[in-house]
């Protein structure tokens, strides 16, 4: 504290700095700051100090009630002050200036003895009220200033700003005298004269029907979490006021299930830090008891959905082989679709298994068939989707021969084995480019060459901005995907005058693509461009796909034909490729996507019509036909045949019931014979049938966005109308045309990526993250989200270009884990050419992922 100043602006600094401190997240008591603020008086507040250690009152003392009494006493001293001025003043105008009259003392000595004596007044008057206010202190907690009256003509009182008159209310006795009564008890005390209420709080603290009361209080509770299909999948941890950990280690499972996250998460400091904070009773839990938490989600969600795989009469599979960069393994992905009982397309990943070598036809199919013996789900395998691979086809004839033996395939299994689309598709882009892959070359070794140098990539940047182009980004392909390599050529069409305009100014730069090579590329990204939207189209998973393919390869068909003649030598013999690619899959009529467009209520027959009329000649169109339609009926006739042997079990067993009933005189008599009569008669009369009323009809008119119709809500719509016909549609609309949908990168098997941290793992362990993973992203209606490893690298240069304008330092070391995002050859390089000491975590230890980057702070 300042000498001469204020108490009131004293205590506002304090105030200010404790608030700053507690912002910080710094715990800061009372006593703490009573004492510092003590401790920092000037000596004319030493009585105050001396009073308050005295009493022993500091443990109990608040700011508020030291900064009152220090304004007391700052009051009290400033009268003392105005007092010895007055007197002054008073002793020099009334006294006379004649020494002799003073008894041998002068006017000074005279002056001093009679200040002398004010001071002792003073000084008296002031330790008594001090020890007054002291005894008050010591006898109350706080005093309640705010009830008394603001004088004694004035009937208007001061509201109660104390936390007592709460639970208790002021009361007027008869004999005139006011009161306080407790709510809970109705106990009455008295009102003191000083309007204190320490005697209130002191009854509050020993009231046994307050605390009854507190107890039986209704306490916080939590409504229970609904999952994305609007189920109840999750209870809270708070219920009945009561906090359950097993709840949060639950929850905590599903979360690391849902985003992947390593097991080490959880015992982060600043992770358990920021769960204490919301939830004080929060228990550190280790990475072993969360590892066998998300063991026992997985067990139970798998019970749950073999639960639900039991309802559904026939399940789609697509098959998908992968191998592991990491751990050199190679997994096999069975995924089972399949219509729930809401008509809700639904998609499972049931297996995420390790195929050991030699990994022939014979061992993917044994061990696709151990997987569906597992889930028992052998007899209700619809159709099997996979890649155009000779050991997958040797494994599906295989699968093909074993199912045929226990059941009846459909359509004599013509529709049991479905080649992937978008793998044929790839197949025929893959050919196709290979025309001008110098040119593809040039512009990947462009891109890379400009994204390798900060100063590069600078100056590219003043060449944009000069020529005043929208764009600002060149993007590089990686070469085992087509569509990357057709969003690289896209994007650095845009930029086709910047490149020779650098080239001037790089000496180094020697692949630049000449204004040939640019048409050329201008010619192929439109072709490219329909089958990069067919793809798109093809690969959904939240949408049935096999209506819609049909269409599409008419469409692809088109194209093919329009520019087999192109003028262009490249354009000829880069379509030739594809056309021929073309032919090997989809020369001959394709059933399931013939079949799946014609139940397709906007399409029906139409479509074939349409679409055969102009990929095939007239004879092969009309014999084609004949074919779909013959197919079509003989697999409608297999429904029906399905549906009456279902029914005749269900009346057999029926009718056995009502005749031990009738034996035995009870139940209902008549109603079995009368049901049996029904159906003998509705079976002989001839009556149209599903198809042919569906076929008769016209087509159905959708008036609004094409892409918005879903088929399955049309017939579920119209299941009274169709009994039969739309089991039919339900089950072949959930046969998906492809193994791979748009958001696992299209075209390749690598978007089901096993990081760093599972190299480590079990298979086992693995199977369970990945498959847990899924299903409970279904459950709660996650999408999951591409790790998009390529953004790490641009990310790092923006990051450094960012550190030497803001700070002028360089980047000298940077540590990061093993993941393929940061090993990347083009990583590599520009650190090296950068001075960059590049520092990995050692190999195979997941403990380390997340602690090497923090050592970058």
């Amino acid at each position: 504290m300042k000498q001469g100043e204020k108490v009131q602006d004293f205590v506002g600094r304090v105030l200010d700095v404790v608030y700053q401190v507690r912002m910080m997240e710094e715990d800061l008591p009372q006593k703490t700051v009573v004492t510092k603020i003590l401790r920092s008086l000037v000596p004319r507040f030493s009585q105050v100090v001396h009073s308050i250690i005295e009493a022993k009152y500091l443990n109990n003392l608040i700011v508020d009630e030291l900064s009152g009494s220090l304004k007391s006493h700052e009051a009290i001293l400033s009268l003392k002050d105005d007092l010895e001025e007055e007197k002054a003043l008073h002793i020099s105008s009334t006294q006379p200036r004649d020494q002799s009259n003073l008894g041998g003392v002068g006017y000074g000595g005279l002056k001093k003895r009679v200040m002398d004596r004010h001071d002792n007044i003073v000084r008296s008057y002031f330790v008594s009220v001090s020890q007054a206010f002291v005894s008050v202190l010591m006898s109350c907690d706080v005093v309640d200033l705010g009830e008394e009256e603001e004088d004694e003509g004035n009937e208007k009182k001061r509201a109660k700003t104390s936390s007592v008159w709460l639970e208790f209310k002021e009361i007027d006795l008869p004999d005139g005298s006011k009161k306080g009564e407790c709510i809970h008890c109705k106990r009455k005390l008295a009102i003191n004269a000083s309007k204190s209420t320490t005697q209130f709080k002191r009854h509050l603290s020993t009231c046994m029907k307050r605390k009854i009361y507190q107890n039986q209080q209704q306490k916080i509770s939590f409504q229970p979490v609904q999952g994305g299909n609007g189920d109840v999948e999750m209870q809270p941890a708070l219920t009945n006021g009561k906090f359950d950990m097993a709840k949060m280690r639950k929850a905590s499972a599903h979360w690391i299930l849902m985003h992947e996250h390593p097991f080490s998460v959880m015992e982060e400091e600043g992770f358990n830090m920021m769960q204490r904070c919301g939830m004080p009773e929060w228990e550190k839990v280790s990475r072993v008891t969360i590892k066998k938490d998300c063991m026992q989600v997985y067990e139970a969600k798998k019970k749950n959905l073999k639960s639900l795989l039991k309802n559904v009469s026939k399940i789609s599979l697509t098959v998908d082989l992968w191998k592991s960069s990491n751990q050199k393994i190679e997994y096999m992905i069975l995924t089972a679709h399949f219509i729930d009982h809401n008509w809700r397309l639904q998609k499972r990943v049931i297996n995420f298994v390790r195929l050991p070598p030699p990994r022939r036809g014979v061992e993917i199919a044994d061990c696709i068939f151990k997987c569906l013996k597992e889930w028992g789900i052998e007899n209700k395998v619809f159709t099997i989707s996979i890649d155009n691979a000779s050991s997958n086809d040797v494994a599906i004839r295989i699968l093909k021969d074993t199912f045929s033996r226990t059941k009846r395939l459909l359509c004599g299994g013509k529709l049991f084995h479905v080649r992937c689309c978008a793998h044929i598709l790839n197949l025929m882009v893959q050919d196709g480019i290979s025309e001008i892959q110098e040119i593809i070359e040039d512009i990947h070794e462009s891109v890379k060459f400009i994204n390798q140098s900060e100063a590069r990539l600078k100056s590219f940047s003043d060449i944009v901005q000069q020529l005043q182009l929208p764009e600002r980004k060149l993007i590089l392909d990686c070469k085992t995907r087509w569509n990357s390599t057709f969003e690289m050529l896209s994007v650095a069409m845009k930029f086709k005058n910047v490149f020779p305009m650098f080239k001037d100014r790089e000496i180094l730069y020697h692949c630049c693509p000449c204004p040939e090579d640019w048409e050329k590329v201008e010619k192929i990204c439109e072709i490219l461009e329909v089958f990069n939207a067919i793809t798109k189209i093809i690969s959904g998973s939240d949408y049935p796909t096999s209506n819609l393919f049909l269409n599409e390869v008419y469409r692809v068909k088109m194209l093919l034909d329009k520019r087999v003649n192109d003028e262009n030598d490249f354009i000829r013999a880069m379509i030739g490729k594809m056309k021929a690619k073309f032919d090997k899959y989809w020369g001959e009529c394709n059933l399931l996507m013939s079949v799946a467009a014609i139940l397709d209520p906007r399409c029906k027959m139409r479509v074939v019509d349409f679409t055969f009329a102009r990929m095939y000649s007239d004879r092969e169109a009309r014999e084609n036909i004949t074919k779909v339609r013959e197919a079509l009926h003989e697999i409608y006739e297999e429904y029906v045949r399905e549906y009456q042997h279902g029914n005749e079990h269900s009346g057999e067993t029926s009718m056995h019931n009502n005749d031990d009933v009738g034996t035995s005189g009870k139940g209902l008599s008549g109603w079995s014979e009368f049901s049996s009569y029904v159906k003998s008669i509705e079976k002989a009369s001839p009556q149209q049938s599903d198809l042919d009323g569906y076929l008769a009809e016209g087509c159905f008119i959708f008036e609004g966005n094409p892409d918005e119709f879903n088929a399955l809500e049309w017939w579920k719509g119209s299941t009274l109308k169709y009994r039969i016909l739309s089991r039919m549609a339900r089950d072949i609309l959930a046969i998906p045309i492809t193994t791979v949908d748009f958001r696992r990168l299209l075209s390749v098997k690598g978007g089901r990526v096993i990081d760093t941290y599972r190299s480590s793992l079990a298979p086992e362990t693995v199977q369970a993250l990945l498959c847990g993973g899924d299903w409970c992203r279904n459950l709660h209606g996650v999408k999951k989200k591409n790790k998009r490893k390529s953004e790490s690298f641009q990310k790092f240069k923006y990051f450094k270009l960012l550190v030497k304008k803001q700070h002028s330092l360089p980047v000298k070391t940077l540590r990061t884990d093993r993941g393929g995002e940061f090993t990347l050859q083009e990583f590599e390089t520009y650190c090296k050419l950068n001075g960059i000491l590049h520092q990995l975590t050692t190999p195979r230890t997941p403990q380390q992922n997340g602690i090497a980057e923090r050592k970058n702070i």
